[in-house]
């Protein structure tokens, strides 16, 4: 049984939290890779913010088993989020922010989708000084629910739900890394598959 750190909903959209599933090696050697990859400045969250990049790297979803975040996501799935499964990996990729970063807030997925995103926070140690929460918002555009990015944090929400991650405070002088997995939904016909939206 995989514990849950904690749980809320917004909106009746399930945010949950889990901690401790990434061994410190597996993190250490993850974090290796992520700083020494190459990123690129092309990602942006909506339609009408094309003008503010963000620094990413893709990595393609039949790569991810070279990674541990995989298995252990899906397990976390397989375990609480069964209502709408099973769920297929569609696309991955890890994204990096800076003191001084612009990221804006946006939906993974279309109202009318049934999609997943989880979020892995990466980072050997983090103060709680330096900022870079996640924040969710509700249609109104009050934020209703928060996301430390404490290192090795999991977190898995409907993709519908409105959110942003918040880029590092002045004091912090390490990136802040966020691997997001996004998941859609198999059907018996196939997969529900989602229209393309911006990426976070």
């Amino acid at each position: 049984m995989i514990p849950v750190t904690y749980q809320t909903e917004v909106e009746g959209m399930p945010v949950v939290v889990v901690d401790g599933l990434l061994a410190p090696r597996d993190l250490e050697r993850t974090l290796a890779f992520l700083s020494l990859s190459s990123y690129s400045k092309s990602e942006s969250a909506r339609g009408d913010t094309q003008e503010f990049k963000h620094w990413a790297l893709n990595v393609p979803p039949e790569s991810m088993n070279r990674l541990p975040l995989l298995g252990l996501t899906e397990a976390v799935l397989a375990e609480h989020f069964t209502r709408n499964g099973p769920w297929r990996l569609y696309r991955s990729y890890c994204n990096v922010a800076q003191y001084g970063d612009m990221l804006f807030s946006h939906s993974d997925c279309l109202p009318d989708q049934i999609q997943l995103t989880a979020l892995w926070y990466l980072a050997k140690d983090w103060n709680m000084e330096w900022g870079g929460e996640t924040l969710f918002f509700d249609e109104a555009g009050d934020a209703r629910a928060v996301v430390s990015p404490k290192p090795g944090r999991l977190s898995v929400f409907d993709g519908r739900i409105r959110h942003v991650g918040r880029p590092p405070n002045r004091i912090c002088f390490v990136p802040r890394y966020t691997f997001a997995l996004k998941f859609e939904r198999l059907t018996e016909a196939g997969t529900a598959r989602a229209e393309p939206v911006p990426v976070r």
